[in-house]
């Protein structure tokens, strides 16, 4: 299975302007072809949107990167060292992937908050404004198309 990446890309995109977090929006544009049911998914990824809960920790795009990457090439056997290898060494080629374009995997760095976690719980009303002045449109456009680019590179057999 090949994915159309910029199709997708876009899809993220449509998707976090709908309103579905970052985490959600990436997670989104994939997860049925790696068998993973929309609503669980979005159920599952509805905690990682703004750096984990709004903390601004990891970027939530990043999050589902790895989350995609873990369903196509899963470290599900305890004590399997060689498919969790593998699996580490994709999710840090996807953090590297996305660094070299961003600077960091950080939420916060990325929104130049200097810092500034203390921003509460509530998320902010999505206007215009808020896109005008947030990359988190162009962070999950990204996102989805490096882990898509990475997808394709897998022999995914679904």
């Amino acid at each position: 299975m090949k994915f159309n990446v910029k199709e997708r890309a876009e899809l993220a995109r449509q998707l976090f302007t709908e309103g579905y977090n970052c985490s959600q929006a990436v997670l989104l544009a994939y997860c049925s072809d790696l068998g993973l049911n929309q609503e669980i998914a979005k159920a599952i990824a509805s905690s990682f949107g703004g750096g984990m809960g709004r903390m601004r920790e990891v970027c939530g795009t990043c999050t589902a990167m790895f989350a995609l990457v873990g369903l196509a090439s899963p470290s599900s056997v305890p004590g399997d060292i060689k498919t969790k290898t593998a699996n580490y060494q994709l999710v840090q080629e996807l953090a590297e992937a996305f660094k070299r374009e961003t600077g960091s995997i950080i939420c916060r760095d990325m929104l130049e908050l200097n810092g500034n976690t203390h921003e509460g719980p509530i998320p902010e009303i999505r206007t215009g404004e808020y896109y005008k002045r947030r990359p988190c449109s162009e962070l999950v456009y990204l996102a989805a198309e490096i882990v898509g680019n990475k997808l394709n590179t897998l022999d995914l057999q679904r």
